[in-house]
């Protein structure tokens, strides 16, 4: 018996800037990216939220909803998904002209609040077209500022990506010169990946809200929404500027995350702590006690090697 898939998406209809001004749902299809309208509950003067590919939503290929589409469908907001046909970090003349155009037409106007939200090359888009938008807010997750080597000469990331994409000339080329023109950003990014935290520094300033997690690897989205704190994010940027405490309350869950204890176990053990991986080890065995045993497998193997190396050390 063949397999049983998810149900096919339900497509909008394809419209042009016009029509789509003021339309429930769309789709506009470019030559670089498509933009794909959700319009969310029965009124549209809540807030938009506007998400943006990253080079794993890509992979995905076509059809394929707005990124994050299915975590802010049910907070009831309307969602905008910017879709990139390419790994190209937006760096193309689609994506900022559609933009342009529907802020042209109001679309935008029909929103209490707009936010722009993606993660690493989603993030760099969020934070690069936000000027376009009077007024809006972002929350970018691990997001490069540019990936040009001139002026990011420490990311060596992503080689392949980058060779096939353009990284010179203006406009667009460095979310940096975006941050003075947005009125709120918030930058969710762990301290400990080297070239997550030099992008972040470059983003600081006053209307920056800088969030570090440390052991969420750039992949941080990945271990906010295992904690369940994506939706206290987006909330905190439209209802207010930035995030509070609730999101730290909720973020303590990522103790039981995989993603996050693995990070954390590798660190204390590249650094020769060795007494930290065996307590690490023994508070997240007892934070797991129920689960299969196949899913603590890594941890006992830290502890057992930890072990090894506090034996071999002393002789």
């Amino acid at each position: 018996m063949d397999a049983v898939g998810p149900p096919p998406l339900d497509i909008p209809p394809e419209l042009g800037l016009d029509a789509a001004a003021t339309a429930r749902r769309f789709l506009i299809r470019g030559d670089h990216a498509n933009l794909w309208f959700e319009g969310g509950g029965p009124d549209l003067d809540g807030a938009l939220v506007v998400s943006f590919d990253n080079l794993a939503t890509i992979d995905e290929g076509w059809p394929r909803g707005p990124w994050a589409w299915k975590r802010l469908e049910p907070m009831g907001h309307a969602v905008l998904g910017v879709q990139s046909h390419a790994k190209d970090w937006f760096r193309q003349p689609t994506a900022p002209t559609l933009l342009r155009g529907l802020e042209e037409r109001g679309f935008f106007r029909r929103f209490r609040r707009v936010v722009l939200t993606g993660a690493s090359m989603g993030g760099f888009a969020a934070l690069n077209f936000a000027p376009l938008i009077p007024e809006a807010r972002v929350l970018a997750f691990s997001p490069q500022t540019t990936m040009n080597k001139a002026i990011a000469p420490y990311e060596a990331r992503f080689p392949f990506a980058v060779k096939r994409s353009n990284w010179e000339g203006m406009p667009f080329l460095d979310a940096a010169a975006a941050v003075p023109y947005i009125r709120r950003a918030v930058v969710v990014y762990d301290p400990m990946v080297p070239e997550d935290r030099a992008h972040a520094a470059r983003l600081a300033g006053a209307n920056v809200q800088l969030l570090p997690v440390p052991f969420a690897t750039h992949e941080a989205i990945r271990v906010v929404l295992k904690t369940g704190s994506f939706p206290l994010l987006i909330d905190a940027l439209v209802q207010g500027d930035g995030a509070g405490p609730e999101f730290w309350r909720a973020y303590r869950a990522r103790r039981s995350v995989t993603k996050w204890q693995r990070a954390l176990l590798a660190a204390a053990a590249n650094r020769g702590r060795h007494g930290l991986v065996i307590r690490a080890a023994d508070a997240m065995l007892r934070l797991g006690k129920d689960l299969p045993d196949e899913e603590k497998v890594f941890i006992r193997r830290a502890r057992r090697g930890a072990m090894n190396a506090r034996k071999a050390a002393a002789g």
